[in-house]
């Protein structure tokens, strides 16, 4: 059993499929550290659409305001289900590009690992987005565990 897990949250149920696999791997009152990373576009949209398609109250500053205490309210809520399993949480949020922050809050925590799950882009899609997890993969200084991502079978 591991004492702490990074476990990287983007929202999504697919991302959350990785919570219960920490679960199994950590030990009884171990540390699972949730991790959102909020990717702002550097440029506010308004500079990159005519007047009136995007709304001046949505500036770079005020998204930005408003994600925070969005992110924090979900991680939140992860974190609540987690603390009554036993287990000691901390849930983060930062803003930046996803794949280097995730390396980066690991090696700053020494974490024993880092669970993850892939979002199953591939083709275009893949080549176009890339791969948070392939990025990870490739630059983190831990173990990292792959969830793959299932279709739900109906």
């Amino acid at each position: 059993m591991l004492d702490h897990i990074l476990v990287p949250l983007d929202g999504s149920a697919l991302a959350e499929k990785a919570l219960n696999y920490a679960k199994q791997i950590t030990r009884s009152g171990g540390k699972i550290t949730l991790l959102s990373v909020i990717d702002v576009p550097e440029y506010a949209l308004s500079a990159f659409y005519s007047a009136g398609v995007v709304a001046e109250t949505h500036s770079h500053q005020v998204m930005m305001d408003q994600m925070i205490p969005q992110t924090h309210a979900y991680l939140d809520g992860a974190a609540r289900s987690l603390e009554a399993a036993g287990f000691c949480v901390n849930a983060e949020a930062v803003i930046g590009e996803a794949a280097h922050s995730i390396v980066e809050k690991a090696d700053g925590l020494q974490v024993d690992a880092i669970v993850m799950s892939t979002h199953g882009r591939s083709g275009f899609s893949r080549w176009l987005f890339g791969s948070v997890t392939s990025k990870v993969l490739s630059s983190a200084v831990c173990p990292v565990f792959v969830i793959p991502s299932r279709k739900e079978e109906v």
